[in-house]
């Protein structure tokens, strides 16, 4: 099965550029969810496998669930060692881009990944590349950026000798990105690409359990008081939302990651076509965190861009608005209304 992504140029110019790099930096986007850590885990030891030693850096905290993947420990975030890293950022050879598209993503560490003299490498599934790089791998047609990590390795000639511990990160970053591959996962490549990894001889059923079966009491408490409580389901729209508010976090006794997947449950509903979560920052004032999610042709990124000042995939997007709850509210009813009015969103 051919899973290159490069043509013989394209391939001459990433090995050069890695053989020729010793300052090498990882990077993922701001709050990194399943995909962004595996490609760091799994790019990484990769590249180590290869004599480097880069360094993994993400722009802030990763889910509690995510911190059982082996190497994780590597992983330095920018908002606790912002002068070592902003330093590294100074010196460095080659940064990969892993999992975003524009560097806006990274918020509070743009400014150091912007400044950066060396040489970018992007690797990335969200549609409209924007990073200034040597080398662009967009491909959003992929269901991760796992995906397109594996096949760089593949293509590289790098998968013999590619670690037990660098599967798990790639396998895990695969399953959470398709929602356990219910999502995004049709292409037969997919499948061979786990079976693959699974000659690593890892537990992929303890991976699962891992990620999705790792609810304190309160978060899951938190989660069924928003599904009975807080769910609001507009008639006839085929949508619905719901408010995650500071004070609903406090009680429930939140920590990032609580609210991973929530926005996908009302979608069970028979005919449940958009869901959209809102999310108070518990840190930054007026600052509101949008998730949405859509099934089938139902593309719900249009309405991020269009309302929340987001993008992402076609059924699964985010934004954030600088406003209050209430404000906020008022936007998501205008989005749903406009969802409705043109009978879902089709793209043609």
């Amino acid at each position: 099965m051919n899973l290159d992504l490069l043509n013989e140029a394209q391939l001459a110019s990433l090995n050069g550029i890695i053989a020729q790099s010793e300052r090498i930096i990882l990077c993922c986007h701001k709050s990194p969810d399943g995909d962004a850590i595996g490609s760091l885990l799994g790019w990484g030891e990769f590249l180590r496998a290869r004599g480097k030693q880069p360094l993994l850096v993400t722009p802030d905290a990763y889910p509690d669930f995510l911190k059982w993947m082996p190497g994780n420990e590597r992983i330095v975030r920018y908002d606790k060692h912002k002068e070592e890293v902003d330093a590294a950022f100074e010196k460095a050879d080659l940064v990969f881009c892993l999992d975003f598209n524009e560097t806006k993503r990274v918020l509070d560490m743009q400014p150091a990944l912007d400044g950066s003299k060396a040489a970018k490498v992007l690797v990335d599934h969200h549609d409209g590349p924007a990073v200034d790089a040597v080398i662009t791998l967009s491909f959003p047609e992929m269901s991760s950026t796992c995906e397109l990590i594996f096949r760089l390795i593949w293509q590289l000639g790098g998968f013999e000798r590619l670690t037990r511990n660098a599967a798990v990160a790639l396998y895990t970053g695969m399953m959470t990105d398709t929602g356990g591959f219910t999502y995004n996962s049709s292409r037969p490549e997919i499948f061979f690409i786990i079976g693959q990894l699974l000659t690593k001889k890892f537990d992929k059923d303890k991976i699962y359990r891992n990620v999705y079966n790792h609810y304190s009491e309160s978060c899951l408490r938190m989660r069924g008081y928003v599904i009975s409580q807080k769910l609001t389901v507009i008639s006839g729209s085929h949508a619905c939302y719901y408010i995650l508010t500071k004070e609903d976090m406090k009680r429930f006794h939140f920590i990032k990651g609580d609210a991973e997947g929530l926005v996908n449950e009302p979608l069970r509903i028979k005919d449940m076509r958009l869901s959209i979560s809102l999310r108070e920052d518990t840190e930054r004032e007026n600052t509101i965190w949008v998730s949405l999610r859509s099934v089938d042709q139902y593309y719900c990124h249009i309405l991020a861009r269009k309302f929340f000042g987001g993008g992402g995939h076609k059924n699964a997007a985010g934004g954030k608005l600088n406003c209050t709850v209430e404000e906020a509210e008022q936007i998501v009813l205008k989005a749903i209304l406009y969802f409705a009015s043109h009978d879902g969103i089709v793209e043609g």
